[in-house]
């Protein structure tokens, strides 16, 4: 087990996923079953409890390989858009529906019970969370579940051209360990989100992605879009004077000069540990 992240590994002492027999030692291995995420997010934790830490968070429409489900109800898988594995409530999951379509684009978007904007609410769906669209009559698109603004909308197929742009979206975001979305998100979650609206696959922590996305460059050639690491931390450059970040220092998403980032950070005892360039 000790060659495998378990962050990544759906395996525990007395589970494990089926394709990692004889890869991992176990109890008992089992194929488990392909489940839809039908909320708008919700946690993953490290462990079957409300109280427990949220590792990272699952998006309306991600589907999750779900091995094991407790009597209290909760879930323990694998999310298969970047294989973080964890307990999610299982109430927030279904089998899956038709294929998704089309994915949010707004930093949160409204699904209304009818297509007028004076009807309640039924539902918040964030950047990022993807459904299967019926039909469209302007200036609604009909879902199974409601009626959503077309205009925060896109193809699945769509892609984003600048992940600072999108970053961006997100500033004044208030800053959440393990979180994805408006509501809250953390710094290697705001990478993800951005990198993967510009459809670039991105793993969920930060170390994941030093290790994983682009190629170094030096930092007296950083351009708009790099990666600046920091042992725990990633931010992404904006220009070669400024960064956008989550961070819990402002508890939130800013807008921050790299001079003034990579001092404060020093002086908290850490240093860039490398600049990353995607594409």
């Amino acid at each position: 087990m000790s060659e495998f992240d378990p962050r990544v590994t759906p395996a525990r002492a007395d589970l494990a996923a089926s394709h990692l027999r004889g890869k991992v030692e176990a109890g008992r291995f089992v194929d488990g079953v392909v489940q839809e995420v039908i909320v708008g997010h919700t946690p993953v934790r490290k462990a079957p409890s409300h109280g427990a830490t949220m590792l990272t968070e699952a998006l309306r429409g991600e589907r999750v390989l779900v091995l094991e489900t407790d009597e209290e109800g909760w879930a323990w898988g694998q999310l298969l858009a970047d294989g973080y594995v964890g307990w999610l409530p299982g109430a927030a999951l279904l089998p899956p529906g038709p294929e998704p379509t089309h994915r949010v684009r707004a930093i949160r978007t409204f699904v209304f019970p009818a297509p007028d904007i004076k009807s309640p609410p039924q539902d918040a769906l964030p950047l990022g969370a993807r459904l299967a669209i019926m039909h469209v009559e302007e200036p609604f698109a009909a879902s199974a579940n409601g009626f959503l603004p077309v205009r925060h909308l896109v193809s699945i197929d769509a892609r984003e051209s600048d992940a600072v742009a999108v970053a961006e979206r997100f500033l004044g975001a208030p800053y959440l360990w393990g979180g994805k979305t408006s509501l809250g998100v953390d710094c290697s979650g705001l990478v993800q989100a951005a990198l993967t609206a510009c459809g670039i696959p991105c793993p969920r922590d930060s170390d994941m992605q030093e290790r994983s996305l682009g190629a170094p460059v030096d930092s007296a050639d950083l351009q708009r879009g790099d990666l600046v690491f920091w042992k725990g931390h990633v931010a992404m450059a904006r220009d070669r004077a400024t960064l956008i970040h989550a961070n819990a220092h402002h508890m939130a998403v800013v807008i921050e000069p790299i001079s003034e980032a990579i001092a404060r950070i020093h002086a908290s005892g850490s240093d860039v540990t490398s600049v990353q360039r995607i594409g």
